[in-house]
């Protein structure tokens, strides 16, 4: 660490070391910029750290003991113990291998890591503050900067997160004990993740959500398969409520909620979970000093190469905007890097697929039906249902289907949906399909193997062109 306020410079900044953060830093050090990666917490971002990995480890492990107590039906009768402190041990020693690997790689390839919180002094320069008492600041100029500092969960109002009644996801992840009692306010797919977790796990769920149904944004027989799996798992459903206060109790909390009639409604619970969503980070870089705005989201807006207004400055990631994944991320980090080395790119949101890791799983990648419409094409639509394909049987699934969505007229495939087991995984397929412009011939035209869950991506294509054998 420097002590004291000295300055050095880079070719490439990069402030934030999660998924579009480290990958863009990777990616500039091997195009040959002098590359300089930024993050005031720990590599890999919350993707590693607090969200997709130790949520799907999570989620993992207690499909593991659900799907154990579920088995007479197959055969096999068991009643797993469950120790959430040593399922959370396990879970945090998947998240430090991963992280541990970033830094790595981030090493290996060049790349010169500093910890500490970067703000901007000017379009050219940032100060970094370092952590801990006398660790001092140092100041680094810069020829071009990406700004990847990702986002956070939002709270209610009144709500605040506390770690203890009030959770965020992060705080919900690293529980060493199950709830007896969980109030979840939010059923995005946050909300709904983590709701299928702890009901598996042995607590009570019950759900409030403003809205008329779960997973907001998704079609409706998209989310009723889901729906109805959690309330099968004992998940109670109260829609069209706000969280509005909350007070202490004996047992815990005791949350009141209001409907748009103004009616009152209690839970009492252990503890509350709030999952309502995500915000940009982005009150930590003074972007004043640079006069950069933001929207009315706390988005920074860019354009197709990820720059922003200023020619020097980048934002790729959760501050740049949905949708807030992953990939999303690392494929704008990769097209940010390129550009700031000079080379020619560009990133295209035809083909980002996203999944929800509840059960069944929910995938999707391009239009549906009805954007599909309002895009000016006539769709045609094929589905295959999950209770027809034979690997999925033999593995004790029915839940679901495969929908895809193509040009009636040249057959291009525009769009897939698919809920069911493995869904994130097959909706690769689909999206590939896109990207190359594959026609519903091309993917009805492929052997897929027997027998296997991808069978349902081949039905699904056959039926959309009349010619499906094993769905009527």
């Amino acid at each position: 660490m420097v002590v004291g306020d000295v300055t050095t410079g880079t070719e490439l900044l990069v402030i934030g070391g999660g998924p579009g953060g480290y990958v863009a830093a990777i990616r500039g050090a091997q195009l040959g910029l002098d590359t300089t990666l930024v993050d005031r917490d720990a590599y890999g971002g919350t993707c590693l750290n607090h969200g997709c990995i130790p949520s799907k480890a999570l989620i993992s492990a207690s499909d593991v003991a659900h799907d154990a107590r579920q088995a007479e039906s197959m055969g096999v009768f068991a009643d797993p113990a469950v120790d959430m402190a040593g399922m959370t041990e396990w879970k945090d020693g998947v998240v430090t291998r991963l992280t541990r690997g970033v830094e790595s790689l981030c090493e290996s390839a060049g790349v010169n890591l500093i910890e500490g919180t970067a703000e901007f002094v000017d379009d050219g320069t940032v100060r970094v503050a370092h952590g801990g008492e006398g660790q001092g600041s140092e100041s680094l100029s810069f020829e071009h900067a990406i700004v990847a500092t990702g986002s956070r969960p939002m709270a209610v109002p009144g709500f605040e997160f506390d770690g203890e009644h009030i959770l965020s996801s992060k705080d919900a992840l690293a529980l060493e004990s199950v709830p007896e009692k969980l109030l979840v306010v939010g059923a995005g797919y946050i909300g709904m993740e983590l709701s299928t977790v702890f009901a598996k796990l042995g607590a009570e769920v019950t759900v409030v959500e403003m809205l008329d149904d779960v997973l907001p944004g998704y079609e409706d027989d998209v989310a009723a398969v889901v729906r109805d799996r959690a309330e099968d798992l004992g998940i109670d459903f109260n829609f069209g409520e706000a969280a509005d206060d909350w007070d202490e109790t004996d047992e815990g909390i005791r949350v009141q909620t209001v409907d748009e009639d103004d009616s009152v409604t209690e839970y009492n619970a252990e503890k509350c979970l709030v999952a309502v969503g995500r915000e940009p980070v982005t009150d930590t870089l003074a972007l004043e000093n640079i006069d950069l705005q933001t929207d009315e989201n706390g988005v920074i807006p860019t354009d197709d190469q990820c720059r922003t207004a200023f020619e020097s400055v980048f934002a790729v990631g959760d501050v740049a905007g949905e949708p807030m994944l992953a990939h999303k991320a690392m494929a704008e980090g990769e097209v940010a890097a390129r550009a700031a080395a000079g080379e020619p790119a560009a990133f295209d949101h035809q083909a980002i697929p996203a999944a929800v890791f509840t059960d069944p799983e929910i995938a999707t990648v391009g239009m549906t039906e009805e954007e599909a419409e309002a895009a000016g094409f006539e769709p045609v639509i094929g589905q295959m249902p999950i209770r027809a394909n034979g690997r999925a049987l033999t593995v004790n699934e029915k839940e679901g289907f495969v929908r895809v969505v193509a040009d009636a007229d040249e057959e291009f495939l525009l769009g897939a949906q698919i809920v069911g087991p493995e869904a994130s995984e097959l909706i690769a397929e689909l999206g590939l399909g896109i990207e190359m412009g594959a026609r519903l011939e091309d993917i009805a035209g492929t052997i897929h193997t027997h027998p296997t869950l991808s069978e349902a991506v081949h039905e699904a294509a056959a039926a959309a062109r009349g010619e499906a054998v094993h769905t009527r």
